[in-house]
This record gives structure tokens, sequence and C-alpha cells, in this order.
């Protein structure tokens, strides 16, 4: 396996990142990828949401969230509450609703920006991995691991890689700010 493949995991691992880093932008549809990163202080201890409670999707703009035990129904709405979601969570005693606004002009905007600023997050990780794997490229010719013409090969490999990452990194904003800005 040539040093270009060995690398190829770790642009995959960059994806995967922005995908998720994505996941929890809120756009016109409920989904549960919104709560990701709330935390809520149950049991003496600061966990996931995910992990003290069942989070379904009543419709289109409605979330549920259901505790598996009802004495931290009231931490929950309170860390939903001082999340940066911008949600009003309503408590009915048994679980914690959430009713999706509509997105107005200047908030689908404001989440455009912040994809673009994760997207380019996202566009600085695959130029550094790019640059390392050139570094390991060049001291493998130094030490006379591999030749000119192979040091080559493997510099046009890496170029089309990180183009290929760079077109899906594209894509994939694309597809967000369609789903953000569709009304």
């Amino acid at each position: 396996m040539n040093i270009v493949q060995q690398h190829k995991e770790h642009f995959d691992k960059a994806i995967d990142h922005l995908k998720g880093e994505i996941s929890s932008l809120r756009t016109g549809r409920a989904t549960p990828a919104i709560l990701d990163g709330v935390k809520v202080e149950a049991y003496d201890t600061m966990q996931d949401i995910k992990a003290v409670a069942s989070i379904s999707i009543a419709d289109a703009k409605t979330i549920n969230v259901q505790p598996w035990d009802k004495s931290i129904l009231q931490n929950i709405e309170t860390a939903i509450r001082n999340s940066d979601l911008g949600l009003s969570p309503v408590n009915d005693g048994e679980m914690v609703r959430l009713i999706l606004p509509d997105l107005t002009t200047e908030r689908r905007t404001e989440l455009v920006k912040v994809l673009s600023k994760k997207l380019e997050e996202a566009r600085i990780v695959v130029r550094k991995i790019r640059e390392d794997v050139r570094n390991q490229i060049d001291k493998a010719e130094k030490a006379k691991e591999i030749g000119e013409d192979e040091k080559f090969g493997l510099q046009d490999e890496l170029e089309k890689l990180v183009k290929e990452f760079n077109d899906n990194i594209k894509q994939i904003g694309e597809e967000k700010e369609a789903e953000i800005l569709k009304v």
C-alpha cells in the first residue's frame, strides 16, 4: 500500500466529521440531529441528551424528547432552553416537545454563513493532510525508499484524491445549503 492510500482514511474522517458538524444545522425539518451536542445534567454528571432520553419525530416540525427517568425532565427542558438552538421547549409532565418555528430569511442567511465556515474548516483539514502526505513523499524520496518517478506519480495520485475530496465537500455543502434555503 502506498503512502497516499495509507492516508485516505484521514480524508474520509474529515468528511465524516464535516457531515456530523453540519447535521446539527437546523433546516426547516425536524431531525434528532438538532439535539446533538446538548448536554443534560443527570445523576450529578453532564450527559448527552441521547443518553438519558428517547428522541422521536412527531411530524415535520415537532420533536419529542421523552426521558427514561421522569425526575430529569426539568433538567432536559433547562438544557434545551439554555442551548444555542433558539428553541422553546414545552414540558407536559411526560415529555418535552420542541416545536420548530419556521426559519426567517435572516436565520437562513446566518445558517448558510455557518455552513460556509464549516465547509472551509473541512477544506483546511484536507489541505493539512495533503501537506503531511507531501512531506512523507519527499522524505521517502530523500531516504531513497522511492524513486523520483514514483514520487511524481504519488504526488499526482495525491492531487487527484484531494480534488475528489474537495469536490465531495462542495457537493455536501450545496446539498445542505439547498436544504437550508428551501422554504
